[in-house]
């Protein structure tokens, strides 16, 4: 079995003429998203070669294969892409990244010019920032949040300066971002999409799933999980994911480099039984809250995350007993209505997921 840097080395030299850019090429431009350009040109372009060259001026390889964090090492691809035919002459448009303490909103994007003539715009996933996460929680009870109102207007932007046939994509949040701007750009943009990749990113309110917009762009939605999702598995869906292996477990399947492939395709999978549970005991639990008890929930959450004082979650993993010691402070200090009102919910939480674990009892007697 194969990941994607296997891919790079073994089929990156394979040109899209020979070889059509295909759901490996997809993850692998959705995952670089994740590399912060800090030196990138503002409003300006750079070649695979330059962004290449100008990240690394400022990290070094053994910075990124210590990082705890599963996608420091993205920045890593680029040596490969830049060396074989595939993505050689790949150039990069318009880098945006923005984080917004005031309105929620962590956001980042970039637009590929593929050498096969088309684009490829790429949001970011959710960082280890409070910000991002934040953000992930709101979509439960938000129509439209700041990150995708601004993904819109991004993805309008590149309509505008580049006119042939593109691809809309990201992993995780950046997932979300990608469908939600193509069922909201110009319908001019809509009418050029080739296809909208939502790799392990959540779903969407029945607003959104019921809106003009959604329904047109739907049947170019191509939504990839693996086989114990999670993030994949919140909020609704029309679309029927690819399913995918992973060689992680649990959460850390999230990592779309622990995805395994053959040749130029993932290999398949099923939903297991825990995947399959997330999103029933997710969904009925949402059911019994109402948006205002959403949005009561996530502020009360977050708000004792940031009494730790820190902007990341690696940042309070990093001092777990302080954090620890700042979260439980927080708590009791929390107004008692707002304390019953978290029990009351993870109370819900505890029996909805009861109910759904029970749903697969019957099944499982028949087959014994």
């Amino acid at each position: 079995m194969a990941n994607l840097f296997d891919y790079l080395a073994w089929r990156g030299d394979i040109p899209f003429a020979c070889d059509p850019f295909c759901e490996v090429d997809n993850l692998i431009l959705s995952e670089l998203i994740y590399t912060k350009f800090e030196s990138f040109p503002e409003n300006g372009e750079m070649t695979i070669q330059e962004a290449n060259s100008a990240f690394f001026k400022c990290h070094t390889q053994r910075e990124l294969l210590e990082s705890s964090t599963y996608t420091a090492k993205a920045a890593l691809m680029m040596e490969e892409m830049e060396s074989g035919a595939r993505f050689r002459n790949t150039r990069l448009l318009r880098y945006f990244h923005a984080l917004d303490r005031e309105q929620d909103a962590q956001i980042a994007a970039v637009a590929y010019l593929l050498e096969d003539g088309t684009a490829y715009v790429a949001f970011r996933g959710t960082d280890s920032t409070l910000v991002g996460w934040k953000e992930d929680f709101n979509l439960s009870y938000l129509s439209e949040t700041e990150g995708q109102r601004r993904a819109v207007a991004y993805l309008n932007e590149i309509g505008a300066l580049f006119h042939g046939k593109l691809r809309v994509g990201g992993h995780s949040k950046g997932g979300n971002f990608a469908v939600y701007a193509a069922s909201r750009c110009e319908p001019e943009l809509q009418n050029r999409i080739i296809a909208v990749y939502n790799n392990d990113g959540p779903g969407f309110r029945q607003e959104v799933l019921r809106s003009e917009g959604y329904r047109k762009i739907l049947p170019k939605i191509v939504r990839i999980v693996p086989d114990t999702s999670i993030i994949g598995m919140l909020l609704g869906s029309e679309t029927e994911p690819i399913v995918v292996q992973s060689n992680a477990s649990g959460f850390a399947q999230h990592d779309g480099f622990s995805w395994q492939l053959e040749r130029n395709r993932f290999l398949r999978a099923e939903l297991t039984e825990l995947a399959q549970w997330i999103s029933s005991a997710t969904g009925s639990w949402l059911e019994q809250m109402d948006d205002a008890a959403r949005k009561s929930l996530t502020d009360t959450v977050f708000s004792l995350f940031e009494a730790t004082g820190q902007d990341t979650f690696h940042a309070m993993s990093e001092q777990k007993w302080k954090t620890a010691e700042s979260v439980i402070a927080s708590l009791t200090e929390l107004p008692k209505e707002k304390r019953q009102e978290l029990l009351h919910l993870a109370a819900l939480f505890l029996q909805s997921g009861g109910q759904s674990a029970a749903s697969y009892l019957p099944n499982r007697k028949r087959e014994e």
